[in-house]
C-alpha cells in the first residue's frame, strides 16, 4: 500500500510539474486559441449582442482581439468577468490576455506587460442637462456615482470625494437617469454612448482634472513571445488606420442605438 503511494504522488507530481512548465511557456495556455479576458460592460469597446464579431461579443475590442488571433493564425476565445477579476485570472493562468478598455497605470505594470497602446481617452462627467456641475470641483458636495474598479473611481478617490460604486455602467448611470446620484464619472467614448441611450443627459468635460490615459493589452509578466506577436498586430492596425476606423464605426453605430 505504501508503494503504491508513492507511485501514484511521483505520478501527480510529474502532472503537477507539466503544468507547471506548460504555463511558463512563451504563448498561450492552449497552443490553437488565444482566450482573452474582459468585462463586457463597457460600449462602445467591449459588449454583448445578438450577432457580435467574436460569438455574442462586439466592440472596438474585440474586434481587435479577433484580428490579432486571425493574424497569428489562431482561435479567439473570450472570457466575461467582472473587471476587477481580470487580472487575477491573469496571473492564475485562466486567459491569456486581458482587452477590456484598460489603462496602463504604473501600479497594474509591476504584476503585469502591457502592449503597444492602441488608444488614448479621457474621463469625463456624465450630467442631467440642467447640472450645475460645470468643473471637477463642482462636485464636491454632489452625490457621485462611478464603476468599481475603473479609472473615474481612481480619479475620484484621489479628489477626495466620496461616492458609490457600482459593477456596471448601465448601473451607475440608472442611478443619474432616476434621480439618485448627481454625476457619473465615467470614459469619454462610453459616456458617449450612454447619454446617446439616454434623453436629459450630458457630458461634462474637465482637462484640468482629467489627464488623458491609454489603453492597452495586458499579458502575463515576462510572456514576451505573445506581447510581441499582439505588439506586431497593434502596430500594424495603427500605421494602416484599422484601429482608427473601428473606433469611429463603433462609436457611431452605439451612439445611433
Amino acid at each position: 500500500m505504501k508503494k503504491a503511494t508513492k507511485v501514484l504522488t511521483l505520478a501527480l507530481a510529474v502532472v503537477m510539474l507539466t503544468g507547471v512548465l506548460t504555463a511558463c511557456g512563451g504563448g498561450s495556455k492552449n497552443g490553437d486559441t488565444l482566450t482573452f479576458g474582459t468585462n463586457a460592460e463597457f460600449p462602445p469597446f467591449e459588449f454583448v449582442t445578438s450577432n457580435g464579431v467574436i460569438g455574442e461579443y462586439d466592440g472596438i475590442d474585440m474586434a481587435i482581439a479577433k484580428q490579432i488571433a486571425d493574424a497569428n493564425g489562431m482561435t479567439v476565445a473570450i472570457e466575461n468577468m467582472e473587471f476587477d477579476s481580470l487580472l487575477v485570472a491573469l496571473q492564475n493562468g485562466q486567459i491569456d490576455a486581458v482587452i477590456a478598455g484598460m489603462t496602463a497605470t504604473d501600479e497594474r505594470r509591476e504584476t503585469v506587460d502591457f502592449s503597444t497602446t492602441y488608444y488614448t481617452a479621457t474621463q469625463v462627467m456624465i450630467v442631467k442637462e440642467d447640472s450645475d456641475i460645470t468643473k471637477a470641483t463642482d462636485m464636491a458636495d454632489k452625490k457621485i456615482c462611478v464603476v468599481q474598479g475603473y479609472t473615474g473611481e481612481v480619479c475620484v478617490q484621489g479628489m477626495g470625494y466620496s461616492y458609490e460604486a457600482f459593477k456596471k455602467g448601465t448601473e451607475a448611470v440608472l442611478e443619474l437617469v432616476n434621480g439618485k446620484c448627481d454625476v457619473v464619472v465615467i470614459d469619454s467614448a462610453t459616456a458617449q454612448k450612454y447619454v446617446g441611450d439616454n434623453e436629459g443627459l450630458k457630458i461634462v468635460e474637465d482637462a484640468s482634472a482629467f489627464e488623458s490615459e491609454e489603453y492597452a493589452i495586458a499579458v502575463q509578466k515576462g510572456n514576451t513571445e505573445l506581447l510581441d506577436k499582439i505588439n506586431a498586430s497593434i502596430e500594424k492596425m495603427l500605421s494602416d488606420g484599422t484601429i482608427n476606423e473601428l473606433a469611429v464605426k463603433y462609436t457611431e453605430e452605439t451612439s445611433a442605438e
